[in-house]
């Protein structure tokens, strides 16, 4: 099963993940979106919140 991974590089915390699938990233203190339930991709569009990333810093992992 596929499941979304942030690189916390590139992350410049813009939230636009955690609003299209809040039960699968969470904007945190630092600023940093974290995967919180990669399993739960399906009750939401993970794959839109890989597209709007606007610095492209989220991706498919193992």
């Amino acid at each position: 099963m596929k499941k979304p991974v942030v690189d916390y590089d590139l992350c410049i915390g813009c939230g636009s993940c955690a609003d299209i699938c809040p039960e699968v990233f969470e904007l945190r203190e630092d600023e940093k979106a974290y995967v919180i339930g990669p399993e739960k991709c399906d009750t939401c569009s993970c794959q839109e919140a890989i597209d709007v990333c606007p610095v492209v810093a989220i991706s498919w992992g193992e």
